[in-house]
């Protein structure tokens, strides 16, 4: 009796291992990764209720070489960046449909109407809240391809396939599931190129986690652009007037004149109901600022 015992004893402590390998949490699926993504950036409410964006900071143009640099972004794809360089001020505007840019180092002081590929690469960039968020609403795949470490530690790789077939991989950090790198193709002067981009130094502003350096460049290539950021506010006043492409604008794929007219129309239309948009949204609280416990 006493030796049956013993038998069934060893033999419950040789399936213990099974049973409990039988009870652990099952992998975690992408909807849970984005759960705990959205929770960590400081929930999904709060990410929806920023309407407007400004960051401020400098920007490496190249070896001992800083610009100071302002971005606005407002809802729904609107983006604007002005830097100081050589005494002079550059412009890279998007008004959700057209992209104009004012050059003068490069000899174009007049605005310019961005080319139709120009346009397309910023509208696949234009989503405000980014592709991770309500992905199938927007008609969007994501897919787990595994981890991979970037910088050192261990990240969740999503394979974003976009509704119009555009593809781009978002690294999530295992530990503190924020964003830490993408990979993206995109076309410049009808040439493919494979680019990267990474974030750290992660900061609470306003309740919400944002990265306060961000690094840009092809894919495997050493000289990267870097932008650090010093100042992010949230739902700052914004005119829609201020992204809207300039009277007089030329190039484009579209005639001169009607750019033009067109742009300064939806400006104008757009000028008083932005303005209340914008003050109804922007009781942001005071900023605050406190770095993450990791990078990224």
């Amino acid at each position: 009796m006493l030796r049956k015992i013993m038998m069934l004893l060893a033999l419950g402590a040789l399936l213990a291992p099974i049973a409990h390998a039988d009870t652990a949490a099952a992998p975690m699926t992408v909807d849970d990764i984005l759960a705990k993504h959205y929770e960590a950036c400081g929930g999904l409410a709060k990410m929806k209720a920023v309407n407007t964006m400004r960051v401020t900071g400098t920007i490496t143009l190249g070896p001992g070489m800083e610009a100071p640099f302002t971005m606005e972004r407002k809802r729904p794809g609107m983006r604007r960046m002005e830097f100081s360089l050589q005494g002079m001020t550059g412009i890279q505007a998007f008004d959700g449909s057209k992209t104009w840019s004012v050059m003068p180092f490069m000899g174009k002081k007049d605005p310019e109407v961005g080319t139709d590929e120009d346009n397309k690469n910023a509208q696949d960039d234009a989503d405000f809240d980014g592709a991770l968020v309500d992905y199938k609403t927007k008609g969007h795949t994501i897919e787990l391809m595994g981890k991979e470490p970037v910088e050192g530690a261990d990240a969740y790789k999503l394979k974003v396939t976009k509704k119009n077939g555009n593809i781009e991989y978002d690294y999530l950090d295992a530990e503190t599931f924020l964003l830490v790198k993408t990979e993206g193709k995109v076309k410049r002067r009808g040439t493919e190129m494979e680019g990267e981009t990474t974030f750290s130094d992660y900061k609470e502003v306003d309740g919400l986690m944002q990265p306060f350096s961000m690094e840009s460049g092809a894919k495997e290539m050493p000289q990267k652009q870097k932008l650090t950021f010093t100042k992010i506010e949230l739902n700052v006043p914004l005119d829609d007037a201020r992204f809207a492409v300039p009277a007089g604008a030329t190039g484009g794929s579209a005639p001169a004149a009607a750019v033009a007219d067109s742009s300064k129309a939806a400006g104008d239309a757009a000028t008083t109901a932005a303005a209340d948009s914008t003050k109804k949204d922007s009781k942001g609280k005071s900023t605050k600022s406190s770095s993450s416990k990791k990078k990224g």
